[in-house]
Parts: structure tokens; sequence; C-alpha cells
């Protein structure tokens, strides 16, 4: 409850009464202050009339006055420029380290803005605020998914970052990895993570004309080119066939060359997971990708249009796996090449982040830009996260919308965070909350 009286005074969501300190003093708040969420007083430089004097300072908040006690500000000298205590329950005189008594108000959470708030929580409807989007005016969510936009492509960035440090400095083999984690298309997208980190790329570098050896390695890498790792059923297949067998002797030799060891490969899924999506083929074509000379960094810096990315990310299996999902099982022959909305989501999660991490690291702004400008033209993802807020009734028109929303829920509706989202503002301040029209058809 104390996060929803700060919310109320940051927001002067106050109660509609004259307020008054404990001891009968007029208080207007002229400005709440800036909000601070690290040590020290909630609220920094508010400026506050108190009885027609105006004060200029920091505010503190509790849910009980002696929580000031509780927390030890009396012993706290950051705390000695407090000029207002607010709480909603007032059971205790306070005073500063410096011996002074503070002004207290009482602060009551509005019934209105008390009652939405917990409908926001136990809401059962995905999003809570589903019933007041409608009503949200263009300019209002054009606003906030762009901010959310921005937040999205800033996490993704910090999490490129950390890639880039733990490879040592090196932004192609982070490239890499961040590549090699979008293949996993979230099923896996671990798992490659962790692949990626085992590949050697300087050693695979001297095989690079040889599609043979770099598919080895990746399969052997990956802790794939066991035979315990088929299936029981595939095994003798497998073995007649012969490729398990060369690509495995081709591993041995290079693994003992290279000094390699494998990843655990009990942390690949299979369970319930498309046979296109199964990490045999996504290996070789990211074998193939890496033979063609198209996964560097270099390549992906120069792509200027959604046209060149596709050229640059596109790629297909090696010839076995064309007939093949796992050793030893027999498909029809197809290239299996990525699809268009496989190719969409590389340029949402790997092309589009890529190009603004190295451009805000670089102080390259024509790069960040690029980004922005990437991802309102690459189409909208379609999943049920998108679906779901098109069926409350925003539009959404490209994948910068589509990354917006994606950000929106997993970062404020899954923490029921609503107090720092501008849709909860919109629901928590409103007079009325519309009634959905399907609940007066039932």
């Amino acid at each position: 409850m104390e996060l929803l009286i700060h919310y109320c005074w940051k927001h002067r969501l106050f109660p509609l009464k004259e307020m008054i300190t404990t001891d009968g003093q007029t208080v207007e708040v002229i400005d709440p202050g800036l909000h601070n969420h690290h040590a020290g007083p909630d609220f920094f430089n508010a400026k506050v009339k108190i009885n027609g004097t105006l004060w200029v300072g920091n505010v503190e908040i509790h849910e009980r006055s002696s929580d000031w006690y509780l927390h030890g500000h009396d012993h706290d000298p950051a705390y000695d420029n407090v000029i207002l205590h607010v709480a909603r329950v007032i059971d205790r005189d306070v005073k500063t380290a410096k011996g002074d008594y503070l002004p207290q108000l009482q602060m009551d959470i509005p019934p209105l803005v008390s009652e939405h708030y917990e409908q926001l929580l136990h809401e059962d409807q995905y999003p809570p605020c589903y019933r007041m989007i409608p009503d949200l005016t263009r300019l209002m969510v054009h606003s906030w998914m762009s901010a959310l936009q921005t937040e999205r492509l800033e996490q993704k960035t910090e999490a490129i970052y950390e890639r880039v440090k733990r490879c040592e400095g090196s932004w192609e083999a982070g490239y890499f990895v961040t590549l090699a984690r979008n293949y996993g298309f979230g099923v896996n997208g671990e798992a490659f993570e962790q692949w990626a980190y085992h590949i050697p790329l300087g050693s695979v570098a001297h095989h690079r004309d040889d599609l043979f050896q770099i598919e080895a390695i990746f399969l052997g890498q990956a802790g794939l080119l066991e035979l315990q790792q088929i299936p029981e059923q595939y095994q003798k297949d497998a073995l007649n066939e012969g490729y398990f067998s060369k690509l495995r002797n081709e591993y041995l030799y290079l693994q003992h060359k290279f000094q390699l060891k494998a990843m655990d490969p009990t942390i690949w899924r299979f369970l319930r997971l498309r046979p296109q999506n199964f990490p045999h083929i996504r290996l070789s074509q990211l074998a193939q990708l890496y033979y063609n000379q198209q996964a560097g960094l270099s390549q992906l810096l120069e792509c200027k249009t959604i046209e060149q990315l596709q050229e640059v990310l596109k790629t297909k299996v090696t010839p076995y796996w064309e007939t093949h999902y796992t050793f030893g099982s027999t498909s029809c022959k197809t290239q299996k090449g990525l699809s268009r909305a496989s190719l969409n989501l590389l340029m949402i999660n790997t092309a589009v982040p890529m190009l603004f991490a190295y451009g805000r690291h670089h102080s390259k702004d024509e790069l960040c830009e690029r980004a922005f400008d990437l991802l309102e033209q690459l189409k909208a993802e379609n999943n049920y996260i998108t679906r779901m807020w098109q069926q409350c009734g925003l539009p959404i028109e490209s994948a910068g919308d589509s990354q917006a929303l994606i950000q929106l829920k997993k970062e404020y509706c899954d923490r029921k965070d609503c107090l720092r989202c501008r849709f909860g503002y919109e629901y928590l301040k409103s007079p009325k909350i519309p009634v959905n029209p399907k609940e007066n058809d039932s």
C-alpha cells in the first residue's frame, strides 16, 4: 500500500478535502518533488506550503508514521532535510537526527484510486486494464509505445554488451552469440547461446573453406555427435548411412587438434518442437551461413534495407539435412531454408538490436536511427501476446509496435507493475471505468 501512497503523491491524486497536518497547519503541494528510487528520502526538492510558508526540501512517505523509527531515519542525517512526513496512518510523532520534530500529513488514498488499483491487481483478464484501452487517445498510446520500444531496445543492448564482455571485448564474437541465441527461436535460445560460447571462432576460421568440417565442429560442440543422442530406433539407420560416422570421426580429429570440449547435450529441447526447429536443422543452417561468410558483423553493418538484411541472413541446410531432421530419420526432400517468419524474427531480435547496440557503443547515431527505421518497416510479430493486445483494441502496424507491446506485457503486466505503466495511470485516475461491451451481453 505504501507504493500506492507514493504514486498518489507523485501524481497529485489527493483526496477531495483540505490537507492539514496533525498539528492543524494547512498544506498545499506546489511541486511533489523528484521521485527517488535509491537510498534517501522518497522525494527530493519538493515545494510545499505549510500554513502559507513555502518550504523547499525532501518528503518522506510511509504506510505508518512509526515506520520512520523502524527504518532508522531518526539516526540518519540524510533525512535532516525532510520538510514533511506523509503517512496513511499517523501513530507516532517523528523527529530527525538533529532532534527536530517534523510536521506530519495523514494522507488517505482516494477511494476511487484504491478501488481501481485493487481491480488491476485482481483482474483475471489480460491485460488488467483492458476496459480502458479503447478509450485511450491515439497520442497517449503512441507516446507510451515509443517509450516501450526504446526501453526494449536498450534492454537488448545491455544483453549484447554482456555477451561482448564475455567474449573478451570482441563484437564479432558477441554478434555470433546473439545470432546463435535467436536461432533457438525461444525454446532453445539459452541452449544455442551456450553452444555459441563453445565455438572457438579463431580455430574454426582455419577451416572456413570446408563446409563439412564446419558442420562437424558445430554439431560436435553441440554434443549431438554421440550415438546415445540418437533415438534408439534410428541408431542402426544412422550408422548404415555413414554420414553420422564421417562427421563424428572428423569432429574427433578437430577436437583433438584444437583441444575442444563439447557442451552438455541434455539442455537441448525436442519435446513439442516442430521438426524444422530441431537443433540439427538450425545448426546446419548456421554452418551454411558461416561457410558462405554471411554471419559476419561487417556484412550486417553495411545493410541499410530490409532486402539487404534478408540477403545476409537467409540460408539453407547442407545436402544430408534436405532429407533428414535427425540422424537416421528420413523425410521428404526439401532445402529447409529459413521461412519468411523466421527471417523476420531474426531481423527483429538480432539485426536491429545489434545495429542499435553497436551504434550506441561507438557513438554512431546513424546506426541507432537505422535500427528504429527498420523496426517501423518490418512486419509485426504474430504471437499470443500481440493477438491479446489486438483483441483489446490496440492497433499493431509494425515490428516496432509488437516489440513495444511484448515489453509492456513482460515488464509491466506480468509483474503487476501498473503503477509504472501509463495505461495503468489512465485507469487509476479515471472517474469511471468503461464496461466491456461483451460484459453487457452476458
